[in-house]
């Protein structure tokens, strides 16, 4: 039971250096940004993230605002 724990703390730590390697050595390096307003392209296509839309939504003026305007 030990030696299996060892080959899995040893494949773990093997796999957590490979996925880092980016990060650690390129200089700069950073995590990739994964948000969704983070994506160049879904941000062309005027898609993101849901707490966004909301303000957004909430920067809109609904008709009834927009009527009154009109009669002042």
């Amino acid at each position: 039971m030990l030696a299996t724990l060892l080959i899995t703390i040893i494949i773990l730590l093997i796999c957590l250096v490979l996925l880092s390697v980016k990060i650690l050595f390129k200089k700069g390096g950073e995590f990739p940004n994964s948000h969704v307003g983070g994506n160049k392209a879904l941000r062309e296509k005027g898609i993101y993230c849901a707490r966004t839309q909301h303000l957004e939504d909430m920067k809109r003026k609904n008709l009834e605002e927009r009527l009154k305007e009109i009669k002042v």
